[in-house]
């Protein structure tokens, strides 16, 4: 539970301090003064407008209040208070700060990441008019309205330019008011996916709200008799719900918009368009219209007991065991208590399905947190789950962040995904590990869920530093799918099939088909040909700006950069001798689409990946089409295996299973095992047993045996003796580091120095400098050097220590200091 710990300034108070953080890259907290008008709205978590060297400002957040003036530096004014109470709790803050200490990061780059937009402020924002504001400008103060009428005329302004319209700096509270009445937007915003939502709401011309001039219009209408029964049933909908809805007047009286339209014309229904909250109206009540199994009943009475041992527990269950349900039965619990809980999924775009079925069960108490709402729908469940107004967040690693009033309970489904780890930008935070810290601050409890535990996490539960329930059977008793392996050492290709599917898969899909059962085909490489060579000297189109090769995607003819995002036109002739045999080499996911819709053409075949998955709802209405069978073959990228849980779907088909068991990492095999006991897990789940079907050569791999049996104790136990063997995670930490640079030289001079300077202190830690597989992207070269050491406090700290000193000590050489340098700790 958070606590009102606030400190407030008042007239008896001797600080006039404040340590305030930034959206900066700053390593440290920067300290500004209080001016005595300013004492008595102050508190830590609030946002002050204050000034860094000559002309940039930004809205900070406090994050102490103190009397401890800093020696032998001047100390500015704060310049204003931009808040009446604080946006956000102290243990944010200390969360803020674990995550800047643990991730070697600067509590400004957390802040960019936790808070919305409309909370972040500066002197670069850039703000937009926005043209569906409802506020009448008379309304407005004299400020406010020189702003607002600038912004229709411009569209946009800089914060510096609605500095010389107001004729001073302190504009910051102008801008927040027209923030608040959505006057103006920030410029990020511009970059969103869809508007804020809003409906068009119908009411009658109020002349004829007399009851006799109303009748007399009835009773004299001659022609259109579609419009006459459009507004009858408008009348109707009015006195029985009150609010009309165009789309519910139209359904209702099943009515054109052209018919509509013309009683508008006739000036007899007036039309007004209402700004509406994202968060649905949903009753309140709870629908929890299923039962237990024996089995989960069993593990949710585990987990119960588990909670009042261990901070985090793990809930090991099976593909298709039903996990979601126990979570459900654990919310409810938590919902009546009445406090909060957090339901974090690793991407919150491709679970549509858990949220129909959080929200079909506990209704109004579930709110969405999405990567793709605009920044005043972020700020608006900013304030309701900060209120504790919201009783339930879903939402991806972001939610995270969210200013919680009474949390208790987290969820952490799928807690093995790699999603939960932020890459690029910082703060490079892991969000599993990142809310069982936060749990500890608030006292709230935590559910880890997978059917593929990470090993971290699975050692954790075994040696009890969490608590453990397995749940190790199907929901409704039924098996595990069938795992058959074709081995293409055998199985020759059909050259006429485009060299995809042997005729053994294809002869799998096709019975599979018969029976009325869907497919899913999975692949990992979204594109036509990963890569394209000339047959005559092994030539391979790359990008200038990367080390990689070019992507052939058909849908646009171009070759494409999965790293840049750089595009080509399509190679006739060979870049180094001309000759003009250029073949397309693998398949990616749009191939196997095409491939498919040739052997099958009868079928119905759709794709799943981030080029065919473009809209806000686009993913949602693919898996309701699969759901309700208008779609057979259904291909795609690892979208097909997060979240989701059909009915009918026969079988599983991996055409590549090679490139998903060999790669040059420690985590090869875990990776490998949960990618493909995730996948399989979608056979099968109702009705008849599941087939799933990996095409490789590789047939011998030890991995084959344990997938085939289901076994992850097997693989756990084997896999975490070769872990200990060489000493990899978790029995080590390890922390990534990469230089980066326009000048390969300087690059691999950057690292070669860093190294050195660690070794002095610790050589048997430090591995590199190395090029990695890929060691140019965006044009820069990258070299990296990995420290791999010990679980030992004084050592972490010693080792993050010395790291970021030898960083000072490489960008002291003038002609490196253009190197850029990450830090990665934990990597995945």
């Amino acid at each position: 539970m958070h606590t009102n710990s606030a400190v407030l300034f008042n007239e008896n108070t001797s600080f006039t301090y404040v340590d305030v953080i930034v959206p900066l890259y700053l390593k440290n907290t920067l300290t500004w003064f209080v001016p005595s008008q300013f004492h008595n709205g102050i508190a830590v978590g609030v946002r002050v407008e204050v000034q860094i060297g000559k002309s940039r400002r930004y809205a900070g957040i406090i994050k102490k209040i103190h009397q401890d003036k800093p020696a032998n530096i001047e100390v500015k004014p704060i310049l204003n208070v931009l808040d009446d109470r604080p946006i956000l709790h102290e243990d944010q803050l200390k969360l803020w700060a674990w995550i800047s200490k643990y991730y070697m990061c600067t509590e400004g780059e957390v802040m960019i990441a936790a808070l919305p937009s409309h909370l972040k402020l500066s002197s670069e924002t850039v703000v937009v008019f926005n043209p569906d504001h409802e506020v009448d400008t008379q309304t407005l103060n004299e400020k406010e309205y020189l702003v607002s009428e600038a912004l229709e005329i411009r569209s946009e302004l800089k914060i510096s330019e609605i500095q010389k319209i107001l004729d001073s700096n302190h504009v910051y509270p102008v801008i927040k008011q027209l923030i608040d009445k959505r006057i103006c937007l920030v410029f990020e915003q511009m970059n969103e996916t869809y508007k804020a939502k809003t409906e068009t709401y119908i009411h009658l011309n109020s002349i004829y709200h007399n009851e006799e001039v109303l009748e007399t219009l009835v009773n004299s209408w001659s022609k259109a008799p579609k419009q006459l029964d459009l507004l009858l049933s408008f009348l109707h909908l009015q006195r029985t719900q009150g609010d009309v809805l165009k789309s519910a007047l139209l359904k209702k009286a099943n009515a054109s918009p052209a018919v509509f339209d013309g009683l508008v014309a006739k000036d007899i229904l007036k039309v007004e368009k209402r700004q509406v909250d994202r968060l649905p109206n949903l009753p309140k009540e709870f629908n929890i219209n299923f039962r237990l199994s024996v089995a989960q009943e069993t593990a949710l009475m585990q987990i119960q007991e588990s909670f009042q041992q261990f901070p985090a527990t793990l809930l090991h269950g099976v593909t298709g065991s039903g996990k979601t349900m126990v979570y459900i039965k654990l919310l409810e619990q938590f919902i009546k208590k009445g406090v909060q809980s957090l339901f974090l999924l690793p991407e919150i775009a491709l679970t549509s399905q858990i949220i129909r079925k959080l929200r079909d069960h506990l209704g109004g108490h579930v709110a969405i947190y999405h990567s793709k709402f605009n920044m005043s729908e972020r700020l608006e469940l900013w304030h309701k789950v900060k209120s504790g107004e919201v009783k339930v967040v879903l939402g991806a690693r972001s939610a995270l962040f969210l200013p919680f009033s009474k949390l208790e309970f987290i969820i952490i489904d799928e807690e093995h995904d790699a999603s939960y780890k932020q890459q690029d930008p910082a703060p490079r935070y892991n969000a599993r590990d990142a809310a069982i810290f936060y749990a500890g601050l608030v006292n709230a409890k935590v559910l880890l869920g997978s059917a593929t535990p990470s090993l971290e996490t699975y050692y954790n539960a075994t040696t009890h530093k969490y608590g453990l329930v397995k749940l190790s059977e199907r929901f409704g008793n039924l098996e595990l799918p069938d795992i058959t392996t074709i081995d293409l050492k055998l199985e020759a290709l059909d050259a006429g099939q485009s060299q995809i599917f042997a005729p053994l898969t294809i002869d799998s899909i096709r019975a599979t088909l018969d029976k009325g059962r869907q497919i899913i085909i999975f692949q990992n490489r979204r594109g036509y040909s990963p890569y394209i060579i000339c047959n005559t000297c092994s030539w391979i189109p790359k990008c200038t700006n990367c080390d990689v090769s070019l992507n052939y995607h058909k849908s646009s003819n171009k070759l494409h950069c999965h790293y840049c995002g750089s595009t080509y036109p399509l190679y006739k002739t060979c870049g180094n001798c001309g000759n003009q045999d250029l073949l397309q080499k693998n398949f990616g996911t749009e191939h196997i689409e095409e491939n498919l819709e040739t052997v099958f053409p009868e079928q119905k075949v759709a794709r799943m990946d981030t080029d065919s998955i473009k809209g806000k709802h686009s993913h949602d209405t693919l898996i309701k089409q699969f759901e309700e069978h208008k779609i057979d073959l259904l291909v795609g990228t690892q979208m097909v295996v997060k979240g989701l849980d059909f009915d009918n779907v026969g079988a599983v088909v991996i055409p590549d299973g090679d490139s998903i068991l060999h790669f040059n990492d420690f985590r090869v095999n875990e990776r490998a095992f949960q990618l493909i006991e995730q996948v399989s897990g979608r056979a099968g789940r109702k009705n008849e047993h599941g087939q799933v079907f990996i095409q490789l050569r590789d047939t011998n791999h030890p991995l084959i045996e344990k997938l085939q049996k289901h076994d992850y104790d097997a693989f756990y136990n084997t896999e975490i003796q070769e872990r200990q063997m060489f000493f990899y995670p978790p029995f080590s930490r390890i922390i990534n580091v990469q230089s980066r640079h326009n000048d390969a030289f300087a690059s691999k001079e950057a690292m070669t120095i860093f190294c050195n300077f660690i070794r002095q202190q610790y050589p048997q830690f430090v591995f590199g400098p190395a090029q990695p597989v890929i060691n140019k992207v965006r044009n820069q070269y990258i070299f990296e050097c990995m420290l791999k050491f010990q679980k030992n406090r004084q050592i972490i700290d010693g080792i993050k220590s010395a790291i970021e000193t030898a960083v000072v000590e490489v960008l002291n050489h003038p002609h490196l200091k253009r190197t850029i340098f990450t830090v990665d700790v934990d990597p995945l």
